[in-house]
């Protein structure tokens, strides 16, 4: 179930503010612990906090760790990605807000605000970032100071940017519109959009578009004469006290904010009379331009008035400081209740949430991308932690991804292999490993050899296998770390970086033995691509299965598939798609199907399919227009290990994806091979697979 939304824009200065307000408030009524979440914020001086995120928490309460409320400033998502190192930030991000989503039961995301330049790559990583948390999203775009055809237009690119990313919309809010035109924008929204998104239009808030007094003063760098306790005061328009008392008095409007020149006392005493007459509107607050201070006298009777509003001296000119007052972006503060009431009854006006909310908190989520596979990996295998043996402990690449498995703490590790040189080998590559932690075992000189030799004798004995066959066979890391398996004293073993397929499996095969009811020990490739995860099988282990052996390889494929939190859409891959095909490859891709329809029709499976009528859904639906696979396959199964294998590696090479294992499926204890070639992160995330697979054994 759905725990998360995405509020996003494309710009700033949106009202995006307002949308999460109202609907923090709408969630609270839903919902009893809520948390807030924001992938990037804003840079801030050192020792101060991001306002909007105080203002979230302190308005409505939220006891949650400030810290726990974001995860990078602007300016360190730049360098991140400026090292080459964009996988990391969304690492994190996701890594944080699944921390949230494990203490709440509702979190609100916020987009970045698109401050400075690079506005282009923020909105990028924000449909990644949304895309990557598996959640929907709200789009907000305003209409302020755009003609109608650019309004629209960014209506447009918003809503596509996200769909073509495969990022649910929930709805999409015009904001900032003229109040003639809310139907309008409704209307052309509904026209493009699907009719479950829900659209709404809010009118442009003068009161919430101008600034406070507060953040005039911050943005002047101005000193407070009179009104501290005013300061909250929001200004309705300004202008410039330059002319005659009697002149000037017929320009004030409500809520006026004065601008003149510090020597103008008469400007001055003739504003403060008019906001306390209740012939003339009240105004916000009067700044003091020019350095200059009323005269002690004229201090001394502003100090006895009855009412008073925020005084402010600055230094620069009037012409300068009415410029500047123009440019200033208003903005909500933790302290500006008014404001922020105002925001919340404009957000329940114009959007109706709830029905929304419902739907949202019962959103199903649909697809997994690679970062998300990653991270649920390795939080599933800190669930519980299992010990794995590695047999080749002086290749570097087991040495480096045991480092890393250890300093995240996320598997017990043994290595097998001479204790010295191991450990000559772990200062030469200068990693930082605590021998401590990671067991060591030389098999020729452990204690156990001769326990596990006289076992391997037992298993083996009616095929011929004597004490000195077993004692030498021990000798090998292989059969040393299966027998570690099999006696208990590992959950899983990792094995091929130095050493061939066949050599890693046969010990499993001979005494770990597969499942009840399994014949065939086959392999997955989890081929994580740019915006999904696929699952290959298989590309390791059998040269050319029977239709039997290809429907079972297929069976456990889908176990796997649910194993690892992906709801398998199986397409049985030929060079014919449908019953158009014949020939012997063909018509045993097609017995395979029927066979997996019969003993598993839960399953939902489409073969014979072609490769791009299984994944392109342009094609699929063209082809074969009624299956509920073709254009949607996640488990990809090949017809034999030459078309399995040289697919996966062509995959892998021409568009980066990351190909996690081969897994191999059907043993009793998970013993998974490596490729030769393989890279330190195919060490690590193999490593992890074997862990979660021994939780389920």
């Amino acid at each position: 179930m759905n725990k998360g939304i995405y509020i996003a824009t494309l710009e700033s200065h949106s009202g995006k503010s307002m949308i999460s307000l109202g609907l923090m408030r709408t969630l609270l009524g839903k919902t009893v612990k809520v948390g807030y979440f924001r992938p990037i914020i804003n840079d801030v001086p050192e020792g101060k906090r991001d306002n909007h995120i105080d203002t979230i928490l302190s308005y409505f309460d939220l006891q949650m760790p400030y810290e726990d409320a974001f995860a990078f400033t602007r300016n360190e998502l730049i360098q991140k990605r400026n090292e080459g190192k964009s996988g990391e930030i969304i690492d994190t991000i996701i890594r944080k807000y699944k921390k949230l989503e494990d203490e709440y039961d509702f979190v609100l995301v916020e987009g970045s605000d698109f401050s400075g330049e690079g506005s282009v790559f923020e909105f990028d990583v924000n449909v990644i970032t949304a895309r990557n948390l598996g959640i929907p999203v709200i789009i907000i775009t305003s209409g302020k100071d755009k003609s109608w055809e650019e309004h629209l237009g960014s209506l447009r690119m918003a809503y596509n940017a996200f769909i073509e990313k495969d990022v649910d919309v929930l709805a999409m809010v015009s904001n900032k519109m003229l109040e003639e035109n809310l139907e309008d924008a409704k209307k052309y929204m509904r026209e493009f959009l699907p009719e479950q998104i829900d659209v709404f239009a809010i009118p442009l808030i003068e009161t919430l578009n101008n600034p406070t007094l507060k953040e005039i003063v911050k943005a002047l760098d101005g000193k407070i004469l009179f009104g501290h306790e005013f300061l909250n005061n929001q200004t309705g328009n300004f202008g410039v006290g330059a002319m005659q008392l009697r002149n000037y008095l017929t320009t004030l409007r409500n809520e006026s904010l004065v601008i003149t020149p510090g020597d103008r006392a008469d400007i001055i005493l003739g504003a403060l009379q008019a906001n306390i007459s209740s012939n003339y509107p009240r105004i916000s607050g009067i700044i003091l331009t020019g350095g200059l201070t009323p005269e002690p006298s004229i201090i001394k009777l502003i100090e006895g008035l009855s009412e008073i509003v925020p005084i402010i001296s600055v230094e620069e000119g009037t012409f300068n400081v009415t410029n500047k007052v123009g440019a200033i972006k208003s903005n909500i503060y933790a302290d500006s209740i008014q404001k922020i009431e105002t925001t919340i009854s404009t957000f329940e006006r114009y959007v109706s949430f709830d029905p929304l909310v419902e739907r949202l908190i019962n959103f199903e989520p649909h697809g997994i991308t690679p970062r998300m596979f990653q991270y649920g990996l390795v939080k599933r295998a800190q669930q519980s932690k299992k010990h794995i043996v590695l047999p080749e402990g002086t290749d570097d690449r087991i040495l480096m991804a045991a480092g890393r498995l250890a300093a995240i703490d996320i598997v017990d590790i043994t290595l097998l292999g001479d204790e010295e040189v191991i450990k000559q080998k772990i200062m030469k590559l200068g990693l930082n490993i605590d021998t401590e932690k990671i067991q060591i075992i030389d098999p020729v000189n452990s204690e156990r050899f001769e326990d596990y030799a006289q076992t391997l004798y037992e298993l083996r004995k009616h095929k011929g296998v004597n004490m000195d066959m077993a004692r030498d066979w021990m000798t090998d890391v292989s059969y040393y770390g299966t027998m570690m398996i099999y006696k208990g004293h590992a959950d899983g073993m990792v094995s091929g970086a130095a050493h061939t397929t066949q050599h890693t499996i046969r010990p499993a095969l001979q005494f770990i033995k597969t499942k009840p009811g399994v014949s065939v020990v086959s392999s997955v490739f989890f081929m994580c691509l740019e915006d999904r995860v696929s699952v290959f099988g298989d590309c390791a282990i059998n040269p050319n299965p029977t239709a039997e052996e290809l429907a079972e390889i297929t069976i456990s494929s889908a176990e796997s598939c649910f194993a690892f939190g992906i709801d398998p859409k199986i397409a049985m891959l030929s060079y014919s798609s449908g019953t158009s095909g014949k020939g012997a490859d063909v018509d045993r891709v097609r017995q395979a199907t029927e066979i997996v329809k019969n003993k598993r029709p839960d399953l939902k499976i489409e073969g014979p399919i072609q490769y791009d009528a299984a994944v392109d859904i342009t094609v699929g639906k063209s082809k074969m227009p009624d299956s509920e696979v073709a254009g949607q396959a996640n488990l990809l199964i090949f017809p034999d290990l030459n078309t399995g294998n040289n697919t996966y590696k062509a995959v892998q090479r021409e568009t980066g994806a990351l190909a996690i294992g081969p897994m191999l499926q059907g043993l009793n204890k998970p013993v998974n091979d490596l490729s030769r070639g393989c890279t330190v992160d195919d060490v690590f995330n193999t490593v992890i697979l074997t862990a979660i697979q021994a939780q389920g054994m």
